[in-house]
């Protein structure tokens, strides 16, 4: 057809497409090809440039109207009464798989948000896509080399380490792997033991080799991994459970499946739930398949995330191991899914698009139609009940690898055994240290709780430090003398009177933080060589990196750590665990209280005792009858598993139920107040649907916004997303107010 003519013909004739954009639409618009653009190069998934407005955006051609896989005309546009805007161009890139389009609209249409929203996540970096990579240049090595080379320790490493003739290694790959700065491998060069060479289709990531090196598997992981191996072979959709006690070798079993995956030229992806984690991980898989995986973090460099999104798009990249926005990279091939330490809550994402990673994870398993592994020693409720009522496989490792055995866990009652005045470390806990110390062996302190004080009042007046735009007292950090809000980061330096009263030197901290505890074990432990592992202190993956490598060394023998001390680590020398206040979320509303916190305390002990020399557990607590506590000592976690589960099948709450999360937020609290007032009166009232709230929510101020929530709960049989359209749809709000949807909530705050 002639493109003049069809230039002159209605809208109804022309082709038009559907192009998703990166921002909070719920579904594409319309555009059309214009002329120059050949139909054919137009397919789902193909990256775009379109007008929006007065600026120019990179959209993505959606499924809404291509469900056969082929353009089709429409006869009625959307926007028939307005001109439609063309295309702009094409971006040179290959298209996004089909897969991760339909993941989007699922996982938009399952957590109550707009699928605009998540493909923002999915291609958050690909403005930068559109500038062309640096050409990459790789290390050679010098043959013969010079005669008068001055070989150096540090140079030692790097000449052995390139021991393939003609092979050319990247600079990271050099410094990443041999723990060298740059500036060496620039002096080899300068020396003459080295020269530079352009790559020509360069790819950082190297395929792993499955064979590389074998490990030693004992007859439980053995049989585990038989079946985790035929999952993988047989190309199919399913959840396996792999529950194994701290320290059981779930890692090594793992990484057999993935050797299978890599023997298939399949693409496998590994979750974890803190970056920090990647370290060791990272570690152990070069060990064991003799190159390092891809890697997807916010630490990432924008560089680093192009080359990794790039190769990823390409089919480039066999292993990748990241944090929970992994899940939206442009996998063509995915052969297997893990999901380590899933019971972990920081896979839930809960600002922005709210989601839960290790559900999304089994949703792109089976739009991908490959297995997935969830991994833990502590398997979340929703987890465990799905194993056994056999929609999961379920496999368990019982024994310790290597001959080690589980630590054994002594309960401190506080009540009979309180620390001296102003202190709290108990005399058990410090006399237990001190053997420990003596004998060159490594303790772990486990606080739950940054700063140094979690409250600050005035002894006068009693007045409590607050922060001024959020309902949470203000947390103490002296090593940076400021009073900081956890919540929004508001901080003051720490006052020398009282705001309240005027009193000077009146503000005294009340309870411990971490900081508090390193100041005491100073004192009590002066010999002790001391580390402090916190978000505060390693906040990237390579000063992480740098203090598993000093406990590694035993170049410290006292680490006293948060909650990130609690996943997956493995240290041989540690053999006492103390956690200092074990009472630590109990309290309060929390569904999940009792379980999560038995998670974390299990989990943290579990660090004990992992190699040679047995290990010990001592907890501190005040509430020594909880079922917490008395589950730890036992050691039985299934059992209290069950027993919980019993309580809540009767209420119908999850597992057995749906949950949803309304909050209402607002500029002032009247305006929050009044639409959680509508809501509620216009609540859905159906068998099997309860509605509780409105109420204030535990934080009823958070970054100077008044909040107010509701709780949807349904029976497992209902669908509750559509209940929610139709409750939430009519709700019309003022502009300052905003009606957020958490599904499956597991915070309460």
């Amino acid at each position: 057809m002639n493109p003049d003519i069809l230039s002159d013909m209605p809208l109804s004739y022309r082709k038009i497409v559907p192009v998703l954009l990166p921002y909070p639409f719920k579904e594409p618009f319309d555009y059309i090809i214009p002329h120059d653009l050949k139909i054919e190069k137009i397919i789902p998934g193909t990256l775009v440039i379109v007008p929006l407005n007065q600026r120019k955006e990179i959209g993505v051609v959606w499924q809404d109207h291509v469900l056969s896989g082929n353009l089709s005309l429409l006869s009625t546009p959307k926007k028939e009464k307005r001109k439609l805007k063309e295309i702009i161009s094409i971006l040179p890139i290959q298209p996004l798989p089909r897969v991760l389009m339909q993941f989007i609209d699922w996982m938009a249409n399952y957590n109550f948000t707009e699928s605009g929203s998540v493909l923002a996540m999915a291609i958050r970096n690909i403005r930068t896509l559109t500038v062309p990579l640096k050409k990459e240049y790789g290390w050679i090595k010098t043959s013969p080399l010079p005669t008068n080379l001055k070989i150096t320790e540090k140079r030692k490493k790097i000449l052995d380490f390139m021991n393939i003739p003609d092979q050319a290694y990247t600079t990271r790959e050099l410094t990443e792997n041999l723990h060298i700065k740059p500036s060496v491998i620039y002096g080899l060069e300068k020396s003459g033991g080295i020269f530079k060479q352009p790559l020509t289709n360069f790819t950082q990531f190297s395929k792993p080799d499955p064979n590389f090196h074998q490990p030693s598997l004992s007859e439980e992981q053995t049989k585990a991994t038989t079946f985790l191996k035929k999952q993988v072979d047989k190309k199919k959709f399913s959840v396996t459970l792999l529950q194994g006690i701290t320290g059981s070798g779930k890692t090594e079993v793992y990484m057999q499946a993935i050797a299978s995956c890599i023997e298939q030229n399949k693409q496998v992806l590994v979750l974890l739930p803190e970056i920090a984690l990647s370290a060791q991980w990272t570690n152990r898989f070069y060990k064991r398949f003799g190159v390092n995986p891809a890697l997807w973090h916010s630490d990432l460099g924008l560089k680093h995330r192009k080359q990794t999104w790039m190769a990823i798009l390409k089919n480039e990249v066999f292993v990748l191991v990241g944090a929970r926005s992994a899940l939206f990279l442009p996998f063509y091939d995915l052969g297997l899914i893990i999901v380590d330490e899933e019971h972990e809550s920081s896979f839930k994402q809960e600002e922005g698009v709210i989601y839960n990673a290790r559900d999304m994870a089994i949703v792109r398993a089976k739009l991908s139609s490959c297995p997935i592994i969830l991994v833990s020693a502590t398997p979340s409720m929703e987890t465990l009940i799905n194993a056994h009522q056999g929609k999961y496989f379920h496999l368990t490792l019982t024994k310790r690898h290597g001959g080690a055995i589980m630590p054994r866990t002594e309960l401190v009652d506080m009540k009979i055994h309180p620390p001296e005045k102003g202190h709290f470390l108990s005399p058990p806990l410090v006399k237990a240290t001190q053997e420990k110390l003596d004998k060159n062996e490594q303790v772990l302190f486990f606080l739950n709780r940054r700063g140094y004080a979690p409250l600050t009042l005035c002894r006068a007046c009693g007045y409590r430090l607050e922060c001024p735009h959020c309902s949470a007292w203000l947390v103490e950090h002296r090593c940076t003398r400021k009073l900081v809000c956890h919540h929004c980061d508001y901080s003051i330096p720490v006052p020398l009177e009282c705001p309240h009263c005027n009193t000077k030197n009146s503000l005294v901290p009340i309870g411990p933080g971490i900081e508090r505890i390193t100041e005491e074990a100073s004192i009590t432990f002066p010999d002790a060589k001391i580390l402090v592992m916190s978000s505060d202190c390693l906040n990237s993956p390579k000063m992480t990196a740098e203090a598993v490598r000093r406990i590694m060394q035993k170049e410290v023998n006292l680490i006293i750590g948060t909650q990130i001390v609690a996943k997956g680590w493995h240290f041989p020398d540690l053999t006492l665990v103390g956690v200092i206040d074990a009472d630590l979320g109990l309290t309060g509303a929390d569904l999940r209280a009792a379980e999560k916190t038995l998670q974390l305390l299990h989990q943290v002990g579990g660090r004990a005792g992992r190699a040679r020399f047995p290990g010990t557990v001592i907890i501190q607590s005040f509430l020594t009858d909880h079922p917490v506590m008395e589950t730890l000592i036992k050691g039985d976690f299934n059992q209290f598993m069950i027993e919980e589960a019993h309580e809540r099948k009767a209420g119908f709450w999850p597992p057995y139920g749906r949950l949803a999360a309304i909050i209402v937020s607002a500029d002032t609290n009247q305006d929050a107040l009044e639409t959680a007032q509508e809501l509620g009166l216009n609540a859905p009232s159906r068998d099997g649907v309860i509605v509780l709230g409105p109420a204030p929510a535990p934080l009823s101020l958070l970054r100077n916004r008044y909040r107010q929530r509701l709780l949807l709960r349904t029976h497992k049989s209902i669908a509750i997303q559509p209940i929610l359209h139709q409750w939430l749809d009519p709700i019309k709000p003022k502009k300052n107010v905003k009606i957020t949807v958490d599904i499956d909530p597991i915070s309460f705050l």
